[in-house]
């Protein structure tokens, strides 16, 4: 057995999980006792409470001032949604998918939109596609960052300035952990749940004035349901990226966001908690260098991901085992890391490789992760010995 090997000091917080993530350090319930509850979110009160993540969200991350940002229903998913449903149709569209997500989008456009001139570009878990054969004469949509798969768009610079069509960037295990040119991006959305720790159930819209030109210009041939309608009789409809949601949206949500937002600002804003994302992700990225049974996802130091760390096991003996045994085992240390209150929520993503996923944003505390990396390794002394491996 491993008993004499196990790390004497558990992380302060097991809470690791891709999303939702965790709450930022010093966290109360009691953080949130100004929340505008039992009133209307239209009172003057509700829609300076959801002006000011507005603008906190403008303030910290440095969007234009010329771009919308709005709250929207559903999450990342409903601001995604909200865009391919309202402007894509327009010209031919690249779907870019290499991970769940979006592919997700990617089906959405051909199976529910059914646009003859989409095209699906894909790349396998870890990678990402040729990003300099993209073309920008059509639309192109894609995640900034793969949760699912570790993987992501090193930088801006394959997006061309002078692009026809729209960039329509999923971005919600980015933002506030990644540099983003906003100026190479038409439509952006996240939301509270990940970098930040927020609530889940609401979803945040940023549009660049080529998409609000779009919006304007063009309606497509398919009903929008209610809660995707960003204009009327023609004209973007302001008041939704001035705090006059669609749909009524949780209070409560909305004041964890200020407190979350607030807490960001303490750490040096958008570019503060970028540096305590790198700095988390440094110490996977210490770990793995010397560790000879795991390894990243993604081969590519440039595409890794800094907050959805994914892991692959590398042992002989894992990778001898067929894909359902590999799940099984890796479940199994997930299971035991569990069990000892070092780490929870740490496995893959269902639809990805067997393996660890591991969130390193912002609010995850630096010295938590130190004190996981030594039961990762016990985790997986014990998982060998549990499954009667030897070598």
């Amino acid at each position: 057995m491993t008993e004499e090997l196990r790390p004497e000091r558990r992380p302060n917080s097991p809470l690791f999980s891709s999303g939702p993530c965790a709450k930022r350090p010093g966290w109360s319930l009691e953080n949130l006792e100004n929340a505008c509850l039992g009133r209307s979110h239209r009172s003057g009160e509700g829609k300076a409470k959801l002006k000011a993540v507005i603008d906190k969200h403008r303030s910290l991350l440095d969007i234009p001032e010329d771009y919308r940002i709005g709250i929207v229903p559903g999450s990342d998913t409903g601001a995604v949604e909200m865009a391919l449903w309202s402007m894509l149709g327009a010209r031919a569209v690249t779907m870019l998918a290499w991970e769940s997500f979006g592919a997700g989008w990617a089906t959405d456009v051909v199976k529910q939109l059914k646009l003859q001139n989409a095209e699906v570009v894909t790349a396998e878990y870890g990678d990402i596609p040729d990003l300099q054969s993209v073309d920008w004469k059509k639309d192109v949509v894609f995640t900034w960052n793969g949760t699912t798969s570790g993987a992501r768009v090193p930088n801006g610079d394959w997006i061309d300035d002078d692009r026809e069509g729209l960039a329509i960037c999923d971005a919600t295990s980015a933002v506030f952990a990644m540099e983003l040119p906003w100026q190479k991006l038409d439509v952006v959305t996240w939301s509270w749940q990940k970098v930040l720790g927020g609530e889940a159930a609401h979803g945040m819209l940023v549009l660049s004035p080529r998409a609000v030109e779009r919006l304007e210009s063009y309606s497509p041939d398919w009903p929008l349901p209610k809660v995707f309608r960003m204009t009327k009789g023609g004209k973007l409809i302001e008041g939704i990226f001035k705090g006059e949601t669609i749909n009524t949206p949780s209070m409560l949500a909305v004041e964890d966001a200020l407190d979350a937002l607030g807490w960001a600002g303490s750490v040096g804003g958008g570019q503060g908690m970028i540096a305590r994302t790198s700095a988390n992700a440094k110490v996977i990225e210490d770990w793995v260098a010397k560790t000879n049974w795991i390894d990243y996802l993604a081969s590519d130091p440039a595409v890794r991901s800094t907050t959805s760390v994914c892991l692959k096991i590398t042992a002989d003996w894992f990778v001898a085992l067929t894909a359902e045994e590999q799940t099984a085992a890796a479940k199994k240390l997930v299971a035991i890391l569990e069990q000892e209150g070092a780490a929870l929520d740490i496995g893959s993503y269902r639809d990805a490789p067997a393996g660890l996923r591991i969130w390193a944003g912002a609010t995850v505390e630096k010295s938590d992760l130190e004190a996981l990396m030594p039961w990762l390794d016990w985790g997986y002394s014990e998982l060998k010995t549990t499954l009667g491996i030897n070598s």
